[in-house]
Formats: C-alpha cells, sequence, structure tokens
C-alpha cells in the first residue's frame, strides 16, 4: 500500500488556482491565482476599500476548540465585517496562511478552504490571491477583502452630530459568552448533536457565535449605498470599546439606554446560572462582530426594519460632549469606559 504524496506550496497554489477557476463572481480580474500579483480594472466612478484581518493561533482562536472549517469561514467572516462597516460591497479576497508542517500534512488546509470559500461563494467574493509559508509553531492567518463604494460614499468614523441616533444590528453578547463556555471546557459538535441536556442546544448556538460569525453584508450595503448611517464601526471589540472609537473620531458623546441593547436571548438563559453578567458581556465582550451605526433624525423613517433577517435596535443618543459616553440603566446613569479586548494591554 503507497501512501499519497506529500503536497507541496506550488501544487497546493495549483490547486487553489483550480478550485477558484469556476467561482469568478467579479469579470474585472483581468489576473488571478498564477501569477506574481493579481490584476483587478478599475472605474473612475468607485473607490476602492481594502481591509486586512490577522489571526493568530493562541490569541485569536483556540486550536482544539476551532474545527478547521469553522475557522476557515470566521476568517473571511471578520475581514467581510469591516468592508460591511465601510458601507461597500465586497468583491476580491486575498488570503495567507502560514503552519507548522504536521498541520500542513493533516486535511486541515481543505476543511479551512471548504469553509472559507463557502462563505465567499454565498456573498459572491472570488479569492483572487495569497501566500503560503511554514511556520515552525501555531498558525497564522492573513485575510485581506477588497470591496468597493460609489466616490465619495465610504462610511467612516468621524461623522457623528449631536442628535444622531445609535443603532445595532442583531443581538449582543453570544460571542462573548461562547468564548466563556470555551474556556470552560466547551465544544462545539460537529455535526450538530441530535439529543442531551436542557441547555445544549443554548450552549451550541453561543459555540458558533464565537467561532462562526455572521457578518452583516447586507445591512452595510445598504446603509451605505442609500446613505442612512453618518458613522459605522463593526463590533469586534466591544461596545464600550467601539462606541468609543466612534466617539473620538467624531468629538462627541454619547448617551445609551442599558435597557436598548438587544441582549442574546441564550446568554440571558445561561448566563444567571454561571455568575456572568448578560450586560457585561454585550458591553465589552466583543467578536460579535454587529454593526454599530448612527443615523440622522430626518432618516430614521428610511430605515428598513430587517436586512437579511437581522433587526436593528436603537440603543442611545450622540451628544455634544466630546469623550464622554454614559449609559442608563433605570434610574442609574454612569460613565461607560472602554473595556474592550486590546492587544499589548498592559
Amino acid at each position: 500500500m503507497t501512501s499519497e504524496p506529500l503536497m507541496r506550496e506550488f501544487d497546493f497554489i495549483e490547486r487553489l488556482r483550480s478550485l477558484t477557476a469556476s467561482r469568478k463572481h467579479s469579470t474585472r480580474i483581468l489576473t488571478g491565482i498564477g501569477d506574481d500579483a493579481s490584476i483587478i480594472s478599475e472605474l473612475s466612478t468607485r473607490e476602492l476599500i481594502v481591509t486586512t484581518d490577522l489571526l493568530v493561533e493562541g490569541i485569536d482562536f483556540h486550536r482544539p476548540a476551532t474545527p478547521a472549517r469553522l475557522l476557515g469561514h470566521k476568517a473571511l467572516a471578520v475581514s467581510l465585517s469591516d468592508i460591511a462597516a465601510m458601507g461597500a460591497r465586497p468583491f476580491w479576497a486575498f488570503l495567507s496562511l502560514g503552519m507548522p508542517r504536521q498541520d500542513w500534512d493533516s486535511n486541515f488546509k481543505d476543511e479551512f478552504l471548504e469553509g472559507f470559500l463557502a462563505l465567499a461563494d454565498h456573498y459572491g467574493v472570488t479569492l483572487t490571491g495569497g501566500d503560503v509559508s511554514e511556520t515552525k509553531e501555531g498558525i497564522v492567518i492573513d485575510s485581506i477583502v477588497l470591496g468597493e463604494v460609489d466616490k465619495g460614499a465610504a462610511i467612516k468614523r468621524s461623522g457623528a452630530r449631536a442628535g444622531d441616533q445609535i443603532y445595532v444590528t442583531g443581538n449582543l453578547g453570544g460571542a462573548a459568552a461562547g468564548l466563556k463556555l470555551i474556556e470552560l471546557g466547551a465544544r462545539v459538535s460537529e455535526p450538530p448533536a441530535l439529543a442531551g441536556g436542557p441547555d445544549d442546544a443554548s450552549i451550541q448556538s453561543l459555540l458558533l457565535r464565537q467561532l462562526r460569525p455572521e457578518p452583516r453584508v447586507g445591512w452595510g450595503i445598504v446603509l451605505g449605498e442609500q446613505q442612512l448611517a453618518s458613522v459605522m464601526i463593526d463590533l469586534s471589540d466591544g461596545l464600550s470599546s467601539d462606541l468609543n472609537h466612534l466617539c473620538k473620531e467624531s468629538s462627541a458623546g454619547a448617551l445609551i439606554n442599558a435597557d436598548m441593547i438587544p441582549l442574546e436571548e441564550d446568554v440571558k438563559k445561561l448566563c444567571g446560572r454561571r455568575a456572568l453578567d448578560p450586560l457585561a458581556l454585550a458591553l465589552h465582550g466583543g467578536e460579535d462582530f454587529e454593526l454599530l451605526f448612527t443615523v440622522a433624525p430626518e432618516k430614521v423613517s428610511r430605515l428598513p426594519k430587517k436586512v437579511d433577517g437581522v433587526p436593528i435596535s436603537r440603543i442611545g443618543v450622540i451628544n455634544d460632549q466630546p469623550g464622554v459616553i454614559l449609559i442608563r440603566e433605570k434610574n442609574h446613569e454612569w460613565q461607560l469606559q472602554p473595556q474592550g479586548y486590546q492587544h499589548f494591554k498592559e
């Protein structure tokens, strides 16, 4: 019995080339995988939006708890979320992978690509290039996504004005709760378990909120192309930190109502029995990859109720007190300090 020959770097690149040949969702790719660089034709009426995200094993994901297919999905999802936060439409992706030899020799890369390409196909994004390298320890993933907006239409973080209403998409706190469950030893079932304890469905749901986030691409496109949002950011670091980023860039302040923050139902169900505060997870947990945005009062009536089945919630208002972010809960009001995740934090 003979074993299959080891797939080398250029064999892998050629395989990627064949996998993506039938996935050219954009006709503006002149040359993709196979040359030293990709060529994409430009349009004078559009602006290019580019984002990059680095995922490092042990810091950004826990390998024993993260199936390769879900990791591939998340690697692209976090970049798609950044494109959505600019009000742009995604078109092209670049992917670079670094991994130890034992992972390269396994089926990790195949399952990873399965998850990555499935999400890319869902949003009509073409994998257009990238690189691979051997690492001595740990997996490193670099995801780059390019999108476009009409000239001058990109939504920045610097346009909020006093009176603008503050909104978020979806529900908050689920990803942070999922991470807590992973740290406690919970693992996602692949395929999903058909039976189990009374909390199993909720636990699995929260694990997937952490491991398989859904970028709000549809909302980003609607808010951008209809020029509804004055500022926008994706909730990767946590509501307290990301709202602080918006207010700082806009030289504004904010007042948010704790009772209006949409909490994940499974978080409320499980946290009370695990000594976790659902509101704290929503405010500081991060990685929900929902969109936080503001809308001028005269545009509020034009907001759709849902996009792709995802609702929005109004949680507060922008004011003219630069750098002061207040949160109100019933009759109590206090200043909300940014406590989300930071790399290299002391």
